[in-house]
């Protein structure tokens, strides 16, 4: 069967992926056909059980450039709507393996109406989260608990009071902190969201917490309960490592909560330019599947990530798209105040910014960390250089001087 087909016109239901191919000792045209095979109908070599009615089901190649880009349309009848994994099955499972295949990247995916109005899309979108913490323009200040693993609950509990009461708008844990000997996760639950109770009390501010729930999906869901019991409003997903259907188990309770997407791992698929799936469309499929909020990147920080990458992924997370609620991306990862300026001239301001040794390092302790945060956030939304606004707020001169961000 012959999947190049230049002339063909994608179908308003076909979904279309991009591909970047390296072939390995073939043309780039045979590799492409094979790719293109195996995620749709076909094998390595003719089938007797092949009829005209499957061939319509075929992959279709519609574009192939010199640079190795090639765009594959598949009937949407090849998927079954509302499951990502199996999905991915096809357009990103076997392919990766193949030994005509030296490197394949998935670029991107271009959804049909029909697929992505098979799943439901966030429960709680952006829009809602500002509706929460009544943050209307500003990006909320967030912080992550530092050390990421070691603190008792008790100790979380004050440190919460101490950076909620200075400023900050969100906190979360960090990704490998669950439930262990030394911080059980009910315990930890309760403590801090007693001081999320307690700022609104005292400030009348509504602030976030998001635990992180990762777990099997059974215990994931129990977390979740507790957490909403207790009047918490925000749980947190390691998306990767418990999976698509696992983060989906937990979207599709309808708990009405914020869904804190964090992407540990995604490095694995996402860093190699030439292989694996691009940030973008991990992005597309965790909106997708409902998260409220997901990690993209930073630019400025620790993270690997290109202004392109990350701001093409943004830009998705916050449009238009079907009807399905959208999602407040998060930028995090060795951020600094010095850094937000211009992390919010390259972002915007709908953005979660998460300062972890941003805060938590900053020489005059965690409460002055917390100010020099929303000092800078202040800078950065009046557009007032921060080298000003530090000379009369001692706490951000002082992480200036030393973290930089002047230049």
């Amino acid at each position: 069967m012959n999947y190049i087909k230049p002339d063909y016109e994608p179908d308003a239901d076909d979904l279309i992926c991009k591909y970047y191919i390296e072939p390995n000792k073939i043309s780039l045209s045979k590799c492409a056909e094979q790719v293109a095979a195996e995620s749709s109908i076909g094998t390595w070599t003719e089938l007797t059980t092949m009829s005209s009615r499957i061939k319509k089901l075929g992959a279709r190649i519609f574009e192939i450039n010199k640079n190795g880009i090639v765009k594959i349309a598949y009937p949407s009848d090849l998927f079954e709507y509302g499951n990502v994994s199996q999905m991915l099955s096809g357009i990103a499972g076997n392919i990766f393996g193949m030994r005509g295949v030296k490197n394949i990247r998935l670029l991107d995916i271009e959804l049909p109406k029909s697929v992505v109005n098979s799943f439901k899309g966030p429960d709680v979108g952006f829009r809602d989260i500002r509706k929460m913490t009544k943050i209307k323009i500003r990006p909320l200040a967030g912080t992550i608990y530092k050390p990421k693993v070691g603190l008792t609950p008790n100790e979380m509990r004050k440190l919460a009071y101490k950076i909620y009461s200075a400023g900050i708008d969100y906190t979360k844990d960090d990704e490998n902190l669950s439930s262990m000997k030394f911080n059980k996760f009910e315990d930890r639950v309760i403590k801090i969201l007693d001081i999320v109770d307690k700022i609104k009390s005292e400030q009348n501010r509504n602030v976030i917490y998001a635990p992180n729930i990762t777990a099997p999906a059974n215990k994931m869901l129990k977390r979740a309960e507790f957490v909403k019991k207790h009047g918490g409003k925000c749980v947190m997903i390691d998306i990767l490592t418990v999976g698509w259907s696992g983060l989906q188990y937990i979207r599709d309770q309808n708990l009405k909560m914020i869904i804190h997407g964090h992407r540990a791992g995604h490095a694995a698929f996402t860093r190699n330019k030439k292989h694996g799936i691009s940030m973008l469309v991990i992005a597309k499929l965790a909106r997708l599947v409902g998260v409220s909020a997901l990690h993209t990147g930073t630019v400025v920080g620790k993270m690997e990530g290109t202004k392109k990458e990350v701001v093409e992924t943004n830009n998705f997370l916050r449009s238009s798209w079907n009807g399905i609620k959208p999602v407040m991306p998060v930028a995090s990862g060795g951020l600094h105040p010095g850094l937000i300026p211009k992390l919010v001239k390259i972002l915007g301001n709908d953005l979660i910014i998460n300062c972890g040794g941003g805060l938590w390092g900053h020489p005059s302790g965690c409460e002055a960390g917390a100010k020099a945060i929303r000092q800078a956030i202040d800078a950065a939304v009046k557009n007032i250089p921060i080298k000003n606004y530090a000379e009369c707020h001692k706490e951000l001169r002082a992480a200036i001087n030393k973290w930089g961000g002047l230049k």
